[in-house]
């Protein structure tokens, strides 16, 4: 199964009603407009990382969540299952998303509850450029705090029950992304020179796209 370059819903262990979802989704600009109409998962209930499978099922997802489903509906289109981890300072949250080629150029589709880290076109040469794309707006009480990304992380490598169809949270292909090799996106002299969000940017980054009980809670994912 993983060097089929175009399975069928069956062979992923999907249901014919989870097929249909996800091979109506032809383009990654239809799939980024799909996971972006999903409402954010909060993990009110604790920390979550559903498969592609509980996100159909709750409806909702956050950002490695999207980046199942994104990664799945490409494979079913015939693409390869790629993802990318951002890594974060400690005062803030990492970021994962879905990678696709067009024209030798890297694209990403990705899900937030801000603005800032969403889609991006395919026009990058290399992932480091499209990483770096990342880097200005990715910041946390003001400080921006993007410093890694990681290698392509191809997720054939996992079986389709670890990410596309367990009923379980999958801790384990979340700890794989994390221990993939990762690059340095900044040297640690350049930190003394980035320059902190000003008040206007403050403000555009307040709006978020889903509410939550507490606006603490939304503008953290």
């Amino acid at each position: 199964m993983r060097r089929r370059k175009r399975p069928t819903p069956a062979e992923l262990g999907l249901t014919a009603t989870e097929g249909r979802v996800l091979t109506s989704l032809r383009t990654p600009q239809r799939v980024q407009e799909y996971v972006s109409a999903l409402p954010a998962n909060f993990e009110q209930g604790g920390d979550s990382l559903r498969s592609v499978r509980g996100v159909l099922r709750h409806r909702e997802a956050h950002c490695l969540e999207a980046a199942f489903v994104a990664a799945c509906a490409l494979w079913l289109q015939g693409e390869p299952p790629l993802v990318m981890d951002l890594t974060a300072t400690r005062e803030d949250s990492d970021h994962v998303v879905t990678l696709f080629r067009r024209d030798g150029c890297w694209g990403a589709i990705s899900k937030s509850n801000h603005a800032w880290l969403r889609w991006r076109d395919p026009v990058y040469r290399s992932l480091r450029e499209l990483a770096m794309s990342y880097f200005h707006e990715y910041f946390n009480k003001g400080r921006k705090t993007l410093r890694t990304y990681s290698a392509s992380i191809d997720l054939r490598r996992f079986a389709t029950d670890e990410w596309i169809t367990s009923e379980e949270n999958c801790w384990d292909v979340g700890a794989a992304l994390d221990d993939a090799r990762h690059y340095r996106l900044i040297r640690p002299a350049q930190m003394r020179w980035l320059m902190p969000p000003d008040a206007t940017v403050l403000r555009a980054d307040d709006i978020v796209q889903y509410e939550s009980r507490d606006r603490k809670t939304a503008r953290k994912y």
